[in-house]
């Protein structure tokens, strides 16, 4: 959570966990502080460097305009081409703001999805349906939610389906069924995508707990688990087989 604290982008309840957290985490406050060093110097930095005097004169020969008559075509191709340079950024920019966007969604959903992995590891929370059998846990959640999560049991390969439950992501109703790997759970939360390309295939680790964050059709999905993310990406991989 130590960037999007830095950057501001938690909200104040998150906000205030941190910087609780961070009173006891030598670890978080020297993340914090290497940020705040980092955004000093590239602020006291003299990154801008002014055109030499002859860089116009270099740019009209480069543009194959050395030959035309001196004036207003001249001025007017020179014009056109810093026109078409300052599009092409503006165009760069936006790309680098979706992508931007994009990784903030993403970030912002992988703290929800912990944070309703850890309420479900509390006694009684883990499962409203307990069966080993998918043709039971996938008609628990007929009526329940607006769509039929696909259930499948990988005991076979190592995963076993041991039930389901309700829950809530990005403000609204998902499917959570749980797997068990060795002596772990894990959480696969599966819920219909809003918009198409607005969750990043991204994975990672956080408050030691891994996860996964991906799309697929019109479904998005997230693993997250203490198990390794070695297991993660097999389960992942079985999910879409």
């Amino acid at each position: 959570m130590v960037h999007g604290y830095f950057d501001g982008e938690l909200d104040v309840v998150r906000s205030a966990e941190f910087e609780q957290h961070l009173q006891g985490c030598t670890e978080c406050q020297g993340s914090l502080a290497n940020m705040k060093a980092l955004r000093a110097s590239l602020c006291g930095s003299e990154l801008y460097e002014r055109a030499s005097a002859g860089l116009q004169e270099r740019l009209v020969i480069e543009l194959d305009l050395g030959s035309r008559p001196k004036g207003r075509k001249s001025a007017f191709a020179f014009r056109r081409y810093w026109m078409a340079a300052f599009a092409a950024l503006i165009v760069v920019l936006a790309f680098l703001f979706i992508l931007g966007s994009r990784r903030t969604e993403s970030a912002r959903l992988s703290a929800e999805l912990i944070d309703a992995h850890i309420r479900s590891l509390q006694p009684g929370h883990l499962m409203d349906v307990e069966s080993t059998d998918q043709h039971t846990v996938k008609p628990w959640f007929d009526g329940k939610l607006d769509f039929i999560p696909p259930v499948a049991d990988y005991s076979a390969q190592g995963f076993l389906l041991i039930g389901g439950r309700l829950d809530v992501v990005d403000e609204r109703n998902v499917a959570a069924l749980v797997y068990g790997r060795r002596k772990h759970f894990i959480n696969l939360f599966v819920w219909p995508a809003r918009n198409a390309g607005k969750v990043m295939d991204s994975s990672g680790s956080r408050r030691g707990y891994n996860w996964a964050l991906w799309q697929s059709g019109d479904m998005d999905y997230s693993l997250v688990s203490d198990a390794s993310p070695a297991d993660l990406r097999e389960l992942r991989e079985l999910i879409h087989h």
